[in-house]
């Protein structure tokens, strides 16, 4: 891995992440870290460095809600299929995702199922070119639930998920404790549960809850033993209002929100991560299998709704979207990530509340494994892009990869 240099960057704009613009803006970095960011005239001489100019300097993206599991190309929703395969050739295609995902300005991944857990270390290592990534391990679900694979012999599918398969069932307690430890043995950052029905599971309802109130405190509880956080997948009530008590960090999804669920994420603190893109990308996908069509039709303005709602009461949003394609071009791919916040801006953010849940917001998904990240400040990690173009006028820019003309991560330029 290149060893990172001190960089200045002269910007028209600078955005922070959190706060308000600053228009002609410096960042200086040293390393990996930064060490200064704001007004040009306040800014340290550095006669050593040549100022890179840029109209627009902002922190990296992070993707809260993805799936780095290596899709087969022309096999988009097939779930099970994808399980039979070898994980080398799943996780050599998840090699082109990271690279399309770094260079549409996401410097940071929260992997909530799939091989990300293991792709980290390639990318920490240096072997691989990719966004730092904060592993979940296996999604947690019950027997039947939205995390089985309800096409394949029960006995295959809990096999699988002991043996290191990306969909893990338990049932119980006990069975909860165990399952959650076995993601912690391979250095999980987060936990993932589902904690409702959801949209591509064929059997189970979205508005259904899932895991007892019990067996969701056992995990919350033995994640946070280990400094983790829990991510609940949730669509329905009964789901989102037991896993708030039970302590989840996130709530994703969250399609029926109302404002008694509102109010209780606004107490706890808890994150609504909406993942609007993937309904969207859904909406607009021909040739859907029938039962996800219909349940992606009855669900898509609720959940628009839900959003508005979350917004407008105060709860914290952050950018997910459900990316786990490795089809190039297809909606849902890796690369088409910040998709999202033009469709949140739709829905009631304002731009630059759009770039708060995409940068600052986005390390408090983790919890306790939260890094100095998403923020340009003093001591936080040099993870940054430039931009041609200004978001905050026109937020659609940061969705066009190609107007991403600069990234770099951990001090180090990787694009551009």
């Amino acid at each position: 891995m290149t060893t990172p240099r001190s960089i200045r960057v002269d910007a028209d704009l600078l955005i922070p992440g959190k706060g308000e613009p600053i228009a002609d803006g410096v960042l200086i970095s040293e390393g990996d870290r930064i060490v200064y960011a704001g007004p040009r005239s306040s800014a340290p001489a550095t006669p050593e460095l040549e100022a890179i100019h840029v109209p627009v300097v902002m922190p990296g993206l992070w993707e809260c809600h993805g799936h780095l599991i290596g899709l087969p190309p022309g096999n988009s929703f097939d779930l099970a299929k994808s399980a039979t395969e070898p994980t080398a050739v799943r996780a050599a295609r998840c090699v082109r995702d990271i690279h399309a995902a770094l260079d549409a300005g996401v410097t940071s991944i929260r992997d909530v199922g799939g091989l990300g857990i293991h792709l980290a270390k390639a990318v920490d290592e240096g072997t691989l070119r990719g966004p730092a990534i904060y592993g979940a391990g296996a999604v947690l679900s019950t027997t039947g639930g939205h995390g089985d694979l309800h096409g394949l012999p029960l006995p295959w599918v809990t096999d699988y998920g002991h043996s290191g398969g990306d969909f893990r069932q338990c049932d119980g307690p006990a069975e909860c404790a165990k399952a959650v430890r076995e993601q912690l043995r391979k250095n999980a950052k987060l936990i993932k549960v589902c904690a409702s029905g959801g949209v591509l599971s064929e059997v189970d309802h979205p508005i259904h809850q899932q895991f007892t109130a019990e067996e969701l405190r056992t995990i919350v509880e033995i994640a946070g033993m280990a400094d983790r956080a829990v991510a609940a997948h949730c669509h329905g009530k009964p789901g989102i209002m037991a896993a708030i008590e039970a302590g989840v960090r996130t709530i994703e999804h969250g399609t029926f929100l109302d404002e008694e669920s509102c109010a209780a994420m606004r107490e706890t603190g808890t994150i609504l991560v909406p993942t609007r893109l993937v309904v969207h990308n859904l909406l607009n996908t021909p040739a859907l299998p029938p039962f996800i069509r219909d349940t992606t039709m009855r669900i898509a303005d609720r959940h628009a709704e839900a959003i508005a709602l979350a917004h407008s009461s105060g709860v914290r949003l952050a950018m997910g979207t459900d990316t786990a394609l490795s089809t190039p071009g297809a909606g849902g791919a890796w690369g088409g990530n910040a998709g999202e916040l033009p469709l949140l801006v739709g829905l009631g953010l304002s731009p630059l509340e759009a770039i708060e849940a995409a940068t600052a917001t986005g390390p408090a998904t983790l919890g306790p494994q939260a890094p100095r990240s998403g923020v340009l400040t003093i001591g936080y990690d040099a993870d940054f892009i430039a931009v041609a173009g200004n978001p905050v006028t026109d937020i659609s820019v940061l969705a066009d990869p190609s107007r991403i003309t600069g990234v770099w991560k951990s001090g180090t330029r990787v694009k551009g």
